[in-house]
This record gives structure tokens, sequence and C-alpha cells, in this order.
């Protein structure tokens, strides 16, 4: 009973040094006001305030299939995340770095947001980035 105790308090560190992390990562280098809203709200698990950035009708496409929106980020919020930021390209628009998903793994990925004139989002293409 005592080594158990002292694992699961020697583990305790990392597991919340892992949730800060994710919740703390380096936003700096997004340079759009509402992709780096969408960012961290992804990061934080915000399903209302990622779905209050797109229009009731956005598409998104993975490595260029179209998907149904709502039902894929409603399963992949919470589950999915950027790990880091590694460039961002197209005025801010173009997202690129390491991601992490609880169902693929960690992997580079891209995000590439399009907005309407009233600044919210009408389409996301995500996938795998090579860079």
């Amino acid at each position: 009973m005592k080594m158990r105790v002292l694992l699961i308090i020697g583990f305790l560190p990392l597991t919340l040094f892992a949730q800060q992390n994710h919740r703390t990562m380096n936003t700096d280098k997004l340079t759009h006001d509402i992709v780096k809203k969408a960012i961290s709200a992804l990061a934080a698990n915000d399903r209302q305030a990622w779905f209050a950035l797109f229009t009731e009708n956005a598409t998104l496409f993975d490595d260029g299939n179209k998907m149904d929106f709502r039902a894929f980020w409603e399963k992949a919020i919470g589950h999915e995340r950027f790990a880091s930021i590694d460039k961002v390209e197209n005025n801010g628009l173009d997202v690129y770095g390491k991601f992490h998903s609880d169902q693929w793994g960690d992997f580079k990925t891209y995000f590439k947001f399009h907005l309407d004139k009233d600044n919210k989002i009408t389409r996301l293409d995500i996938g795998q980035a090579n860079y």
C-alpha cells in the first residue's frame, strides 16, 4: 500500500506538468486574433468558445476529404490539440505545428482557416504536414 501511494505521488508532478503544458502552450506566433482564439479554445477544451468562432454551415476538410464539421469536433475536442506552433503563414490564417491526438498519436499538422467578411470561420482545412 505504501509503495502504491509513493508511485502515485511520484507521477503526480508529471501529470500536472503535462496538463499545464498543453493549456499554457505558447501562442505568441499566432498573429491573427480569430485564429489565436480558435487554437486557444481547442487547447482549453472549450467547445462553446470553439464553435462560436465558426459559421453555422462551416466546412471541414481533413487531408482534402470533406468531413462533418460539427460531428468531427464534438468528438475531437478534449482529445486533440496543438503541442506547439512551429510556423504561421498567409497573414496568420495558416498554422503549422506539432499536434497530439489521443487516437492517432503525435504528428506535424496544418490548420488553414478561411474567414468571411464578419470574421467568422467558414472553412477549416486540416491535415498532416511535411515541413
